[in-house]
């Protein structure tokens, strides 16, 4: 009977965050196929600006989740950050929508990215409650359920731009993350954890030679991994008007959704590299393809690639960190494997945004696809600790 409980809870748990997950990217994707456009047309921002914007915003996530993840490990806390996050992320939508001038958004830039302190937290309880055979599809199903919200969002964001206009659709998008943050408060149940262990604080030296060359080798990818900001714009400068702009971020919001969850149990089946190393060559054709391959149809076919590499990549590259991890700083070491790569983003965005107005279009994702052929070296040099089922 215990055991049937605990499989209960972990149904319940898991069907809250997927729900969560869906309302809460359903929020953020009625922005993020627009925030280009809003920033560079509306508010009149060039490249350099749109990079520094994309890459702050990372940079706060991965400080964010550092800090996340060590306090609720500290704490024993994990509910209290997730819901929180998803309040964070609502607020900070308003904001944009009440923005002048592309300064403006920094606060609320700050703000929304901030709400990643629930990812460490979440991806830690997830891990505590799965097992090896079932980890890395629970991962997978999070990522699907993030993809389909990705993809409501975009729809919502084609079917009512012309009538409400960006502001207003920018405020209607808190909405979803509200309505995410009222589902953990209600229905997640922290599992209860003995007294006795006393938090002695996470150091370098509870990280292993495995999992540090495992965490170098995602902040070198992540160096190159510029944001999706810069493909919708490739797209326009390929030629597609600015209308169907997100119609192109739907392919890839429909080809992620439709593919974390499948990759999510293949690696539960195959191992977890081998899938990794499907999302590393996704991206790698992405870059080629923007830096080589000209014309309409090449820059639109890059979204379904795309939508592979996220599929592939996010579900299996949490998984790896969360296996690698101490148990009992797990938490810790998520927070701090994003930390690592979201400080890689903001230079690497501000590079491309560089790149892209100093050297031309095709040069950031040139020197995007030699980082990527490196992380994807080192990455043969990493031992899974999966246990067999």
């Amino acid at each position: 009977m215990p055991m049937a409980e605990e499989r209960n809870g972990t149904k319940r748990t898991m069907r809250t965050f997927a729900a969560a997950s869906f309302l809460n990217d359903m929020g953020s994707d009625i922005i993020y196929p627009l925030w280009p456009l809003f920033v560079t047309q509306v508010l009149k921002a060039n490249m350099a600006a749109l990079g520094f914007l994309d890459g702050l915003g990372e940079a706060l996530v991965s400080l964010s989740q550092a800090f996340s993840g060590y306090y609720s490990d500290k704490l024993r806390k994990r509910k209290i950050f997730i819901w929180v996050g998803y309040l964070c992320g609502a607020v900070s939508r308003l904001g944009y929508a009440a923005s002048a001038v592309w300064q403006h958004l920094i606060p609320f830039r700050i703000l929304d990215r901030a709400g990643k302190i629930r990812s460490a937290p979440r991806d830690a309880l997830v891990a505590d409650i799965s097992t090896d055979a079932n980890r890395g599809r629970h991962f997978g199903l999070l990522r699907a359920m993030d993809n389909l919200g990705a993809v409501a969002g975009v729809l919502v964001a084609i079917a009512l731009v012309d009538v409400l206009g960006i502001r207003l659709l920018f405020a209607l998008a808190a909405v979803p993350s509200l309505a995410g943050a009222a589902l953990i408060l209600r229905n997640i149940t922290e599992p209860k954890e003995p007294r006795a262990r006393v938090f002695k604080g996470f150091s370098f030296r509870d990280v292993d030679r495995n999992l540090a060359l495992y965490i170098v080798l995602n902040g070198v990818f992540a160096l190159g991994a510029f944001t999706y900001s810069f493909l919708l714009l490739n797209a326009k400068a390929a030629g597609f008007k600015a209308g169907f702009i997100p119609v192109l971020y739907l392919v890839y919001s429909v080809a992620a959704a439709l593919l974390s969850y499948p990759f999510g149990r293949l690696s539960d089946r195959v191992g977890r590299k081998p899938v990794l190393f499907m999302g590393f060559g996704a991206w790698a054709a992405v870059c080629a393809g923007a830096a080589f391959v000209p014309g309409m149809p090449a820059a639109a076919s890059l979204f379904v690639l795309y939508g592979v590499h996220k599929a592939a990549l996010e579900p299996v590259q949490k998984t790896i960190a969360a296996e690698l991890s101490p148990k009992p700083y797990r938490a810790s070491v998520l927070g701090g494997f994003q930390m690592v790569i979201g400080l890689a983003a903001l230079p690497a965005s501000l590079l491309a945004g560089f790149l892209w107005d100093t050297a031309g279009r095709q040069t950031p994702f040139i020197v995007s696809l030699c980082l990527t052929a490196a992380a994807a070296l080192l990455l043969l040099f990493v031992k899974e600790t999966r246990k067999p089922d």
